[in-house]
């Protein structure tokens, strides 16, 4: 018992997360490099709150990944926050460090070092499926890059588009279609976005944030109609190693 008390931990917050990539990924990098003393976990909590026990009953926690839905609701528990993460509206990494809880974001870092390299000049304008933490770090890099892009959600608001609204002028404008929903992740792989996929052509990309399964309902929509296609694989790995940078530094 005194040595599990001696482990340095990381975890993942969310909810229903018993799929976690992080946990497996992480789990074999500590076995890679030899960290017998590392140890990753979840914690998948119902309601965020629950972080108020953790926080005071476990030991030797230095830092934590958070995903759906909890990367807006964490920032309550943080003392400070990274420029870009505070630009973007959400947090996916927290550091522990001397002054408190210290909150990042590489969810954007991820999908840009996994989107670069299929963008091509007629890539001007996004549609982004759905509004949640995830669609923060997508937008912020859309502005990065100069891209025009859109929100998509069911509820109608100001300067987005709702799913009755997407017809053929707007799906053959809007050339790179992003999916930050769950629809489509393992086991409900048949759902995917309400969209009139007839309209995507050889022009578009499509990228899922899901990477279970490895093509989604979705990405096998586009590339059915010869469009390029990505998942969140990339973009998972390169956040998670990001992640670690910040951990270790």
């Amino acid at each position: 018992m005194e040595k599990e008390e001696k482990k340095i931990r990381f975890g993942l917050i969310g909810k229903d997360i018993d799929y976690s990539f992080s946990r497996a990924y992480f789990t074999q990098k500590f076995k890679d490099l030899n960290l017998d003393d590392h140890e990753y976990v979840n914690f998948d909590f119902q309601d965020i709150d629950e972080l108020y026990t953790v926080l005071k009953e476990q030991k030797n926690i230095q830092g934590f990944n958070i995903t759906i839905p909890y990367k807006q609701d964490v920032m309550k528990f943080i003392t400070s926050i990274d420029r870009n993460a505070e630009a973007i509206g959400a947090v996916n990494t927290i550091k522990f460090t001397k002054d408190g809880l210290k909150g990042f974001n590489t969810d954007y870092y991820g999908f840009q070092k996994s989107i670069e390299p299929y963008l091509q000049k007629h890539h001007k304008n996004a549609l982004i499926f759905g509004t949640g933490g995830a669609s923060k770090a997508i937008a912020f890099v859309l502005k990065e890059l100069g891209i025009d892009f859109k929100f998509v959600s069911r509820n109608a608001k100001e300067n987005q588009f709702t799913y009755t609204d997407l017809n053929k002028d707007i799906i053959e404008k809007y050339t790179i279609l992003i999916n930050c929903t769950p629809l489509g992740t393992f086991p409900n792989v048949e759902e995917k976005p309400n969209i009139p996929y007839q309209y995507i052509s050889t022009n578009h990309i499509l990228f899922d944030l899901i990477y279970n399964p490895d093509k989604t309902a979705f990405l096998l929509e586009g590339e059915s109609r010869g469009a390029q296609i990505k998942n969140g694989d990339k973009m998972l790995e390169l956040q998670a190693e990001k992640s670690w940078e910040i951990w270790n530094s």
